[in-house]
């Protein structure tokens, strides 16, 4: 059980590993919040033109003094990596500086409910046993366990974000719909938790706000759906046809799109949202996709672009 700590103001500054799509949009709420953030990236020259810093960081080379240095100051850590047999690739190269630096309180690290075996359509929740036993669910067992192991070596906060499929500006079913890549894969009695990318950067501040030893969250919508639901009120949304229906075991589909079929759990996130006193801005695909609708018609709220 996790042992809550003092309510906390928000780090003054913030460093993401891995500084993908959900980092980057989680580095603009915290930016709005007035928060410091730096991030990590294979390739400097890539990256967007913006104000977001950006470090390389690359398993074949050391990390630079001026990643060192951020380190240093960091108060809080957040990786969004993904792992790799061995566990945390990032973890791994940049221990040492983050065992001895002196500001940092907080870690996080953003897993999977990839952990937890098939429930043939069962529920989940914080307390449910995480036992995998494919590689992506062991690879993300290991990487928890690293930075649970470092988070008490240091006597800090830790927080593990385990998630369902993520959505949000620039990938979304619309998106697919309108670029011919979205796939009508049918299983039958199979549903699926969601979670719009912008409700992820909210539980993420939400847990930095209320550091925790331990702390555990399945941040998810209300409603798990079968995935052709989804895209059938996505294309009526849109205007789209829909695409023929392709059963799920298919051998024409790629065998990592069969199994990412083959789990049917469902996400009880009650406890995340009691512990936090977060709750999703949608409850469900259906105001995330309108939502969504609306920002591409050009009369909608802002949301973050693709990065």
């Amino acid at each position: 059980m996790s042992q809550t700590l003092q309510a906390s103001t928000l780090p003054s500054r913030v460093l993401i590993l891995g500084m993908g799509w959900s980092g980057c949009v989680l580095a603009t709420h915290l930016q709005a919040l007035g928060v410091r953030v730096a991030g990590t990236v294979r390739d400097p020259s890539s990256a967007p033109d913006d104000a977001l810093l950006r470090y390389q960081l690359r398993a074949d080379s050391l990390p630079s003094p001026a990643l060192l240095d951020e380190i240093a100051q960091a108060e809080a850590v957040l990786c969004s990596v993904p792992p790799d047999a061995e566990g945390d690739p990032a973890l791994r190269l940049l221990l040492p500086a983050l065992q001895e630096s002196p500001a940092l309180r907080w870690v996080g690290y953003l897993s999977s409910t990839s952990v937890y075996a098939d429930r043939a359509g069962g529920w989940i929740d914080e307390r449910s046993e995480a036992d995998a036993t494919e590689a992506a669910g062991v690879q993300r067992r290991r990487a928890e366990t690293q930075w649970r192991a470092l988070a008490e070596e240091r006597g800090i906060a830790s927080a593990l974000f385990r998630l369902p499929g993520l959505y949000g500006s620039g990938r979304n079913a619309l998106l697919q719909l309108s670029q011919g890549r979205a796939r009508h894969v049918v299983r039958p009695g199979l549903v699926f938790n969601r979670l719009h990318v912008d409700d992820l950067a909210t539980v993420v501040v939400a847990s930095m706000q209320r550091p925790c030893v331990d702390g555990l969250y399945l941040p998810a919508d209300d409603e798990p759906a079968p995935p052709q639901e989804v895209l059938a009120f996505a294309a009526q949304l849109g205007g789209f046809a829909m695409p023929p229906a392709v059963v799920w075991d298919d051998p024409a589909l790629s065998p990592t799109l069969r199994r990412f079929y083959e789990s049917n759990k469902r996400i009880d996130s009650r406890g995340t949202r009691e512990a936090l006193g977060w709750e999703p801005r949608f409850p469900t695909y259906r105001e995330g996709l309108e939502d969504l609708a609306a920002a591409l018609a050009g009369h909608g709220p802002a949301l973050p672009p693709l990065l």
